[in-house]
């Protein structure tokens, strides 16, 4: 492996090339490490590092562990347990020798290909049809539920105690109501800034209450723009855009 980053590094690839045409095999860390050893002596030929050798993250524990990465969403308590290895050893590994990093998963709408094509034939249909002064007169809108009870997460509310009872009464108990209280709020955005909310407190929005409350707040925006505004629906979501048009 020494000489194939020597080769590579010789005709003209840098360190982060190398790595990524390596796969992770190799740690970005040592590939520079490596490289420096070259420009300094000419050779890559390392001395034995102090100490006892190796006996978790090896060569080919590394390689394993990128190929279980490669083939299935596996957890660090679980690959440690199927290469009978510690935790901390592995964390090493994705971290040190593969140079991973933990991501959380991101929530998005889930759309189906019809949904996906529509919404491709719309974009297609604003490019081909606007201009970027016609697009300076779009208003954005959206309406959303707000529970008066608020977000609670509890991932990072502790309360330290040596019983569940003791943790109860100092505060470990969260209490929710079954039918909260919810308002609906309606915002818009466009190219000087944000439109005025309109709050829905009783009950949801429909076409005439949007007619009555929304659609006054959304022709003010943008020094009394009035006139034609026309409304994108997109099944599986519900972005709103108004083209307001000078009176």
């Amino acid at each position: 492996m020494q000489k194939v980053v020597k080769t590579k590094f010789e005709n003209g690839d840098g360190p982060t090339k190398i790595y990524r045409d390596l796969t992770g095999v190799v740690s970005l860390q040592t590939i520079k490490l490596w490289i420096k050893k070259v420009r300094n002596t000419g050779s890559i030929e390392l001395s034995s590092p102090p100490g006892r050798p190796r006996t978790a993250r090896t060569k080919a524990n590394i390689l394993k562990a990128k190929q279980c990465l490669d083939q299935k969403r596996v957890s660090i308590r679980r690959l440690a347990a199927e290469m009978n290895i510690s935790k901390s050893s592995i964390h090493r590994i994705l971290r040190k020798d593969l140079g991973c990093f933990p991501y959380k998963k991101i929530k998005q709408p889930k759309l189906t290909d019809v949904q996906k094509k529509k919404r491709v034939k719309f974009a297609n249909w604003v490019l081909n049809s606007y201009t970027n002064s016609d697009i300076t007169r779009w208003l954005f809108s959206d309406e959303k539920y707000f529970d008066l009870n608020g977000i609670y997460n509890n991932q990072n509310d502790w309360i330290w105690a040596i019983s569940r009872e003791e943790a109860d009464k100092r505060g470990a108990i969260y209490e929710t109501t079954k039918f909260s209280v919810k308002v609906m709020v309606w915002l818009g955005v466009y190219s000087e800034g944000l439109s005025v909310p309109v709050i829905f407190e009783d009950g949801s929005m429909d076409a005439q209450r949007y007619i009555d409350e929304a659609l006054p707040i959304a022709l003010e925006c943008g020094n009394e723009m009035l006139g034609e505004y026309w409304t994108y629906q997109q099944d599986g979501a519900r972005p709103h855009i108004h083209y307001l048009s000078q009176k």
